[in-house]
């Protein structure tokens, strides 16, 4: 038996203010296929649709679904079909799924799908049941398949962050780009496995590596003190000849 989505109040963000401003850099930019995209504005449609899944840190060619991508071009799925796509592929699932919980998961992919913030830690709550009872499979048909995505993005608009910025406000919210691909939660568990240590330096013999022995410090000391008396000695030798006293 499936247990039906919990309830969670939606509380007042951005993307719930109606917008009257002129457009502007601001603005998101729409991409969609409704008027027939040339083969220019096809790419430029795809590629928003990487970085508005992946976000920029992983906008790489390894990523890319290029059978997807044939099928979108020649109207055989459609955007909404890509971005299930994407979601689903299998960079998404080992570079985004694996590393994080349910609950960040949750958060990342409302940022990325729906466009705006989670509500609070009850949405959290709800969808991450969803991910534990039907998989990212089933999550992922619950999203795009939601009123709400519907609503504003359909069969044909690429998402966006709705909203981020406010008339009365001088500056607006973040970019969902900001928000790392993993949490620190992964991050502890990279490291508990080696990775982020600083790079240990390599010694070719053993008196190399302090504490050196006292000979080792001692020679050190007769090199510097020699040094600097044969430096001393030619300072004072270019300042005699300079002033005419000797001759070089």
């Amino acid at each position: 038996m499936t247990i039906p989505l919990l309830s969670y109040s939606p509380t007042s963000q951005n993307q719930r203010v109606a917008g009257y401003e002129v457009f502007g850099d601001e603005q998101p930019r729409l991409y969609n296929t409704k008027t027939l995209p040339s083969p220019v504005e096809m790419d430029n449609l795809i590629r928003a649709a990487y970085r508005q899944i992946f976000n920029e840190q992983q906008m790489l060619e390894c990523n890319r679904q290029k059978f997807l991508e044939s099928q979108l071009r020649f109207g055989q799925i459609t955007v909404r079909d890509f971005i299930r796509g994407l979601l689903l592929s299998e960079p998404f699932v080992e570079r985004n799924y694996q590393p994080n919980n349910n609950y960040r998961l949750v958060e990342m992919c409302v940022q990325r799908v729906l466009g705006r913030n989670v509500y609070g830690d009850r949405e959290k709550m709800a969808w991450s049941i969803v991910v534990a009872t039907k998989g990212l499979q089933g999550f992922v048909d619950d999203l795009i398949n939601s009123e709400e995505y519907l609503k504003n993005f359909g069969d044909d608009i690429v998402p966006y962050q709705r909203r981020r910025i406010l008339p009365s406000q001088s500056q607006g919210e973040l970019p969902f780009a900001r928000m790392p691909r993993y949490g620190a939660d992964h991050r502890a568990q990279l490291e508990a496995m080696g990775y982020f240590r600083p790079l240990q330096p390599t010694y070719r013999w053993a008196w190399q590596q302090p504490p050196y022995p006292a000979w080792v410090r001692l020679t050190g000391k007769v090199i510097t003190i020699t040094g600097a008396g044969l430096l001393g000695m030619g300072v004072i030798v270019v300042a005699l000849a300079a002033w005419g006293i000797i001759s070089l």
